[in-house]
């Protein structure tokens, strides 16, 4: 998104005094801006289309509502700043529970495609499935994590399938497994769900079962 969209979606976030709704006129949010009305209804105009906000008439000027996409840019835009302020992290310590996926951890790791590159990017032959954790109080560590580098496995076709490009990180599972965090590995889960890839089943060399805690310690290193 470009700049001067973004800032014009931060101060209707910021006249709004959270992520909801806005009642403003366009001249409001040109003053706000420093712009002319006919640049900031050109912003309002593009930001719609985008799906960032949405807009309804009301009897003086109108309101204008944050969208989830419109959030979720604006949460990008924190977690970016938040880690230019704070400096570089050398790790993220997430937690959450076991909880048993839907089985496709192994189907998707034992791909040719992927494991080939587990092997030469990461140094393993992956275990045909993942350790799944439930996120919960760890959720902005969560998040703040894909603002980081990570070592890459790129998407692939099979024949008429395609797979998505992969995001690695090195990992410590419980202060005692060596692990990679894998994300959009499987698009359908939210980020609210960490999934974790070992050489071997993690399950059984931890002990674990469904609702168990589990530390993970992801490392934060440039990509090779």
């Amino acid at each position: 998104m470009r700049a001067g969209l973004l800032i014009t979606l931060y101060k209707i976030a910021e006249t709004a005094g959270s992520i909801g709704e806005a009642k403003c006129t366009t001249t409001e949010i040109a003053e706000k801006l420093g712009l002319s009305q006919q640049t900031a209804s050109r912003h309002l105009i593009e930001l719609e289309k985008l799906g960032h906000i949405k807009r309804m008439k009301a009897r003086r000027g109108e309101l204008i509502q944050i969208t989830p996409k419109g959030a979720e840019q604006l949460n990008q835009m924190y977690l970016t700043l938040q880690k230019i302020f704070e400096g570089p992290k050398r790790e993220v310590l997430i937690e959450g529970r076991v909880f048993t996926g839907l089985g496709e951890g192994a189907y998707y790791v034992s791909q040719t495609g992927y494991r080939r590159q587990f092997i030469e990017k990461l140094g393993f032959d992956p275990y045909p499935g993942t350790l799944n954790l439930k996120v919960e109080k760890s959720r902005r560590e969560r998040e703040i994590l894909e603002t980081y580098p990570a070592i890459t496995l790129e998407g692939f076709m099979n024949g008429t399938r395609s797979f998505g490009q992969v995001k690695c990180y090195r990992a410590r599972v419980n202060d005692r497994v060596d692990g990679i965090v894998v994300t959009a590995l499987r698009s359908h889960y939210r980020e609210d769900v960490l999934e974790i890839v070992a050489p071997k089943n993690l399950r059984e060399i931890l002990g674990l079962k469904d609702g168990d805690s589990v530390k993970v310690r992801v490392f934060i290193s440039t990509p090779r």
